[in-house]
């Protein structure tokens, strides 16, 4: 009798360390880190200032790599790639949103969005329906032509999340998200971010706010460079989808 492989994790970090400076200065920011992340997971990582969270968001990003142990991001070893061929997968596989939004001023919502294709050297036409379908996924169809100084807080950061998407990407990194948000953006970015676990999109956030982390389905916590707890929330019910694309839009 056969069995169905189950599907490979996006996340595999085995083993995984960060050592930075030599002999008495050694500091270990992260110290034998094992962390597995499956499709369709939402995690929330935490962690006090100087317990390794920022150092594990940036292995996991690769955008560092760790001094040693093993990182598979969706069955790729990163530790393999060179840099151009690692900046292919970060633009490839993961989505990025930033505390910062990192929206350029003067460009409007829609070319914002677009950025990453071009980037990955799509053509205009299928760059233009991409974004579009990314921004009305986010609800900022109204939005597309206003320069982030036009959109609130809130409405820049649905359209950065909106960047991070467009792609299609396999993991949605974010860094603090609503740490320069109002309760009410707030509330709007995690109902966006509720909707895409609701959909199946593997969210990683890294934040030191209990509000963000209770809507995870599964809250890690970081301590001296190691994984301290590892809680898969019971009972947490994602509301329906708020937002949705329209019928021509294939996710």
């Amino acid at each position: 009798m056969t069995g169905i492989a189950p599907a490979r994790p996006v996340i595999e970090l085995t083993g995984t360390t960060k050592v930075y400076g030599q002999g008495e200065a050694e500091v270990r920011a992260l110290d034998g880190v094992d962390l597995r992340v499956g499709h369709g997971d939402y995690v929330a990582i935490m962690g006090a200032s100087g317990s390794g969270k920022s150092t594990l968001m940036n292995i996991i990003g690769c955008l560092d790599v760790g001094t040693s142990g093993r990182y598979l991001l969706d069955g790729i070893d990163v530790r393999r790639l060179d840099e151009r061929r690692l900046s292919l997968v970060r633009n490839r596989k993961i989505g990025f949103v930033f505390q910062s939004f990192n929206l350029i001023a003067r460009t409007s919502a829609q070319r914002n969005v677009e950025l990453p294709l071009a980037y990955a050297g799509v053509r205009s036409a299928e760059r233009a329906r991409r974004a579009a379908a990314a921004l009305a996924r986010v609800g900022l169809s109204d939005r597309a032509d206003h320069v982030p100084a036009e959109l609130s807080g809130g409405q820049q950061q649905r359209a950065a999340v909106a960047r991070a998407l467009v792609t299609e990407p396999v993991l949605l990194l974010a860094d603090e998200p609503t740490g320069a948000l109002d309760s009410h953006s707030t509330a709007d970015v995690l109902a966006l971010f509720d909707d895409l676990a609701v959909s199946g999109r593997t969210l990683v956030v890294i934040t030191h706010e209990d509000e963000v982390a209770h809507h995870a389905k599964r809250i890690i916590r970081m301590s001296d460079g190691r994984i301290v707890s590892d809680d898969r929330q019971v009972g947490v019910e994602q509301p329906p989808p708020r937002w949705r694309p329209s019928r021509a839009v294939v996710w």
